[in-house]
């Protein structure tokens, strides 16, 4: 195949359209939404570009501070619980029998099939008071109940159900329930490239299981995990919709917050900034990943 280099026309009007693309419906509208950062409220429906950095001092407030903080313990948390979970099913899936690899991945990316709202409403009707969680729940309470009635001991309480919605913890669990197969999937990416050889050899050499996993399995893996945890952080940090259906007013991270700029308190300025903190902080982290990954494949 000839290289673009030897024919520069025919990639210009190859890449002309894409680029274009992300120029006026990418780049353009980011820029327009940074300058509104360094800007100020000149009316109802007016900006005015002041060149001002009262947003991003404005940012930096105790109060904001807090939801940043409160939205990166929450997001990290997330990942952690997507590592815990998500490194034994990829696991599963790479030493499962070659002819289900396929349908066990199927099964790890069919949410991608449904819309995001419709997975949130449908864990709203299992967690809800009355929902699936606090049914199965009272069935088992009311079972044990019973079984202490027969051996002749006092019954338990009547059951009362457990608040698991409108709360931090329904945040977490809808965001591990979302970003889920964004850990499994680099992981058995990651996995399913390992010499299992080494394994075989760390387990004939008289390791355990779990030393094995330890010594050999993760640090193998380590590429895998360190990029499903910058791509379950990141969409995790700035997660809206989870956070907005399935917590309480205690429980609004930072992209809810810069929603309310947007669209309640009309400051579009102060929601750019924390925007592109939000970005910032995004950059940052890629940063960081692309220089492991670099250091990685130097060694």
């Amino acid at each position: 195949m000839e290289s673009w280099r030897l024919n520069k026309k025919l990639f210009a009007s190859v890449a002309a359209l894409p680029i274009s693309w992300l120029l006026f419906f990418f780049i353009v509208p980011l820029g327009i939404v940074w300058l509104y950062s360094f800007g100020r409220n000149a009316g109802l429906t007016e900006v005015e570009f002041s060149g001002t950095f009262a947003n991003y001092l404005r940012a930096v407030e105790p109060l904001y501070l807090e939801i940043f903080g409160k939205s990166v313990v929450v997001a990290a948390l997330t990942t952690v619980l997507c590592l815990v979970i998500g490194f034994p099913v990829a696991l599963a899936i790479v030493f499962a029998p070659e002819k289900w690899r396929p349908y066990l991945l199927l099964l790890v990316m069919l949410p991608f099939w449904t819309n995001l709202l419709i997975r949130t409403y449908a864990l709203i009707a299992v967690l809800r008071t009355e929902g699936y969680a606090n049914t199965v729940m009272s069935w088992g309470w009311a079972g044990a109940s019973g079984l202490k009635t027969l051996v002749g001991l006092e019954p338990l309480p009547a059951w009362e159900p457990l608040e698991l919605l409108y709360n931090n913890f329904a945040v977490v669990v809808g965001l591990v329930y979302v970003h889920l197969p964004f850990m499994v999937l680099p992981l058995y990416a990651a996995l399913d490239k390992m010499d299992k050889s080494l394994i075989e050899a760390s387990l004939d050499l008289g390791a355990s299981h779990w030393r094995t996993i330890n010594r050999v399995v993760v640090p193998l893996a380590s590429a895998g995990i360190w990029s499903g945890i910058v791509i379950t952080f990141i969409p995790a940090l700035g997660a809206y919709l989870t956070p907005d259906l399935l917590g309480g007013t205690d429980s609004q991270m930072i992209a809810n917050v810069i929603e309310r700029q947007f669209k309640r308190a009309n400051d579009w300025p102060f929601g750019a900034a924390l925007s592109f903190i939000l970005m910032y902080a995004t950059f940052i982290l890629v940063a960081i990943q692309s220089m492991r990954s670099k250091e990685g494949s130097a060694r």
